[in-house]
């Protein structure tokens, strides 16, 4: 079969859900008992929706967590019990801003992947991001939100990637957004040393997680693994932390009393594309698309009215482009499992 033949067309397929439709009625009827799943950023907002999810179709779920006693309070509080015997939900330290801590948490979930120990990783969904946050540098001088939305999950699945194969038929999962829409790949200045813009930047790290989707698809199809770019729609988290009340308001996001626009979904629903594409029996043999609303977005089109809040632009699903900020990615890390 030739690679085009391969490539999954960025058009929707009639999933039978919409925007509307939550978490829980995605996953319902799927049996995920004896599979496993990984999701960062899992103990907030639509991550924490997303574990739960998981979590009753029967999959162990790994929530790793820059502050672990934190997210074991979060969800102990929201009834799903840290994994003892029979539990379902465990956490494990992980600050994706530290490729030292990316690739701790990785080789501690190996050890417990090893031949013989009959774990496997079948659903990685790389959740965890940080949006519009002031200006700051990490690691050798890496811009933040690129290095910690982007950089950390590149690292974290290529590290994981014998897992992954050995799952056969994994799928990954990258969050992204229409924010993608802010920017594409700056690749003569990844770190914005030009000048700082938090929107632009976190566009570019929008941009880069739907062309990790890509790339990963590209590589990882002929050993079952097939990944998925997914925006969740716009939801009120612990995303909007450093943005102002003031600033949310002139965005149309709120009025002034703090209601909420009525486009916003619920964490339930902003979590259910992510679980429809980690699970989806619909989606079986395909991959490398951007989706929303629980089904595969359309391509944008260029002056209409919805451009800016829906589609996906033509930037972001770039193959040449996925591969040069593979390659990019790989470089500034030096990690790479295709290598």
């Amino acid at each position: 079969m030739s690679e085009e033949n391969t490539v999954t067309s960025q058009r929707k397929i009639g999933s039978g859900f919409g925007r509307d439709s939550t978490a829980a009625e995605v996953i319902a009827g799927i049996d995920l008992t004896g599979k496993t799943a990984i999701v960062t950023g899992g103990y907030s907002g639509l991550g924490l929706e997303t574990v739960r999810a998981l979590a009753s179709a029967g999959a162990a779920v790994v929530v790793p967590a820059r502050r672990p006693e934190h997210a074991r309070d979060v969800l102990a509080d929201s009834g799903l019990t840290p994994a003892t015997e029979g539990g379902d939900v465990s956490v494990a330290e992980l600050d994706l801003a530290d490729q030292g801590s990316v690739k701790e948490f990785a080789a501690a979930f190996l050890a417990g992947a090893a031949p013989g120990a009959g774990r496997s990783l079948d659903i990685l969904i790389n959740n965890a991001a940080i949006m519009a946050s002031p200006e700051r540098k990490v690691g050798p001088g890496w811009e933040s939100q690129f290095a910690t939305n982007h950089l950390g999950h590149f690292a974290l699945t290529n590290l994981l990637w014998p897992a992954l194969a050995a799952a056969r038929g994994a799928r990954v999962v990258s969050l992204s957004s229409t924010g993608h829409k802010l920017s594409g790949i700056r690749f003569d200045d990844i770190n914005f040393d030009a000048g700082y813009d938090k929107w632009r930047a976190y566009g570019q790290a929008k941009t880069a997680n739907a062309l990790f989707a890509v790339q990963l698809d590209a590589l990882g199809r002929e050993f079952g693994v097939r990944a998925f770019a997914v925006h969740p729609g716009g939801i009120m988290t612990e995303l909007q932390r450093h943005l102002p009340r003031e600033e949310m308001i002139a965005a149309g996001w709120m009025d002034e009393h703090g209601k909420l626009d009525p486009r916003f979904k619920t964490p339930a629903q902003g979590a259910a594309t992510s679980v429809w594409a980690a699970t989806a029996p619909a989606l079986e043999g395909m991959g490398g698309v951007y989706c929303e609303d629980c089904d595969i977005a359309e391509p944008t089109v260029p002056g209409s009215p919805e451009a800016r809040i829906r589609g996906v632009d033509a930037h972001a699903v770039d193959r040449e482009a996925a591969a040069r900020l593979w390659q990019m990615s790989a470089d500034m890390t030096g990690i790479n499992a295709f290598r």
